[in-house]
């Protein structure tokens, strides 16, 4: 697990102060494979591949407006939409998900860091299914505002 002050120093996290603007995109593809879907998923260009196709995904943060266009098309799964502001307490992370059953909205399911341990219980505030998502449901899940960036995937149907 990367500590935020590495992501940061790579260029992976927005500013605090666009941070507070509202959702905006995480790409935390740390790997060097070969692969551009999300820059070609992003209508305002706001994720590039500087230099050759295995680089890592750029994005400028200023351009992005947090749609989650991005998220389904990383075969990854490495692409996260934050909103630190969903209300005082809670902060919403969207993320992919391929596995069944799907959540629902409303549903309350187990919040997962990066390596796969429970960190707390959320809410599932929207579900996005359908072909233009390939199979991989985009799922939005609200958690304690304190776990913004630590919240990367959910378990459904059973207790943390």
């Amino acid at each position: 697990m990367l500590p935020e002050r590495e992501l940061r120093s790579r260029g992976l996290l927005p500013s605090r102060e666009r941070l507070d603007a509202g959702p905006v995109v995480i790409v935390e593809c740390i790997e060097n494979i070969p692969c551009n879907p999300c820059a070609e998923a992003c209508p305002r260009k706001a994720i590039t591949i500087e230099g050759g196709l295995t680089d890592t995904p750029r994005v400028d943060f200023g351009k992005c407006n947090g749609c989650t266009l991005c998220v389904a098309r990383c075969p990854g799964l490495a692409i996260f939409v934050v909103n630190r502001n969903y209300s005082k307490t809670e902060a919403t992370v969207t993320l992919p998900y391929e596995l069944l059953p799907r959540p629902e909205v409303g549903e309350r399911v187990a919040c997962l860091d990066r390596s796969g341990r429970s960190v707390c219980r959320g809410a599932v505030v929207r579900v996005l299914d359908s072909k233009a998502t390939d199979r991989c449901a985009v799922v939005t899940v609200a958690v304690p505002r304190k776990l913004w960036n630590v919240v990367r995937s959910i378990r459904v149907g059973r207790k943390p």
